[in-house]
């Protein structure tokens, strides 16, 4: 199943950088990414939600992974209508706005503010883009963008925004996937070769989109989550702290086994990023869906 690709979210949060997952030999970010890179063939880069990355972090990353690594770069949280960190800008456009203190959302920065923010993001992601090793920008947005003809124009505009790199989509409003507007959904999405970004993920919460797979272009997208007891929770080690059993990787490698027949590439990332989870879950996964390859021998 070489058209399926597996790996993490994540290859420097703390909490993993504690588990001992990293041997002693590791101990600078180049070595880390380059062992990860050697394990694994692509990443998920979340810290780019939280703070836009400079260009020669961006330059780094393309340099220290080798030809074929690929990368999939989370969205600053201003761009996809998350509040943001006034102190996360740019300090430049901080400073145009009287350098505020707390949270912002688009709307408190003005138009022309925001534009310059895609600029300056999607410009930084140039080095990955060139290089082919930049899969797709994740456009995640809030629980609160409900489905409906204004949100899938509001969808629309910032994949477009993205162009010419690739945008996947993944929404945290259970309305976008209820029986009643799945099909519109995925209609939409696949009318413009939008990737949809299918979640496993605690469910009965008002963020909780279904399990459902789905490829609405060339490139599908499968996020694990896990299933936190704790997903409310503000602190991301209580949300993510879960470890997928054998049992339910192996049911979850047949579903994408099937399913990567539906699509040219598929990635699969593990979003349980607590201490080591994700990348052993990672490693597993991969190695099922490996096994599920090969033919069985007649007897």
């Amino acid at each position: 199943m070489a058209n399926i690709l597996v790996g993490t979210a994540s290859w420097t949060d703390r909490s993993l950088l504690d588990s001992g997952w990293y041997p002693a030999e590791a101990s600078t970010p180049a070595d880390r990414l380059a062992y990860y890179a050697r394990r694994f063939p692509l990443v998920e880069v979340d810290a780019t939600y939280y703070h836009p990355p400079s260009l020669k972090t961006v330059q780094a990353w393309r340099d220290r992974t080798p030809a074929g690594f690929t990368f999939n770069v989370k969205a600053f949280s201003l761009l996809t209508g998350h509040p943001t960190r006034a102190r996360s800008l740019y300090k430049d456009l901080r400073t145009a706005l009287g350098d505020p203190d707390g949270s912002l959302y688009a709307r408190d920065v003005g138009p022309e503010i925001l534009d310059e923010v895609w600029r300056r993001f999607l410009a930084t992601l140039t080095p990955l883009h060139e290089a082919g090793k930049l899969g797709a920008v994740l456009l995640q947005f809030p629980p609160w963008l409900p489905a409906g003809e204004r949100n899938r124009r509001h969808v629309l505009e910032c994949v477009r925004r993205c162009a010419p790199m690739r945008a996947c989509v993944e929404f945290r409003n259970r309305t976008w996937m209820e029986e009643d507007e799945r099909a519109r959904t995925l209609d939409f999405l696949a009318s413009h070769g939008i990737p949809y970004v299918s979640v496993d993920m605690p469910q009965g919460h008002p963020s909780s989109v279904p399990p459902v797979l789905a490829a609405t272009a060339d490139l599908a997208v499968v996020r694990f989550h896990g299933h936190s007891e704790k997903w409310a929770s503000k602190r991301i080690e209580e949300r993510f702290a879960y470890y997928y059993s054998e049992a339910e990787l192996e049911r979850w490698a047949a579903r994408i086994g099937e399913f990567s027949r539906e699509a040219e590439t598929v990635h699969v990332l593990m979003n349980n990023c607590c201490r080591d989870n994700a990348q052993r879950n990672a490693a597993r996964m991969a190695e099922i869906l490996s096994d599920l390859a090969v033919p069985a021998r007649s007897s």
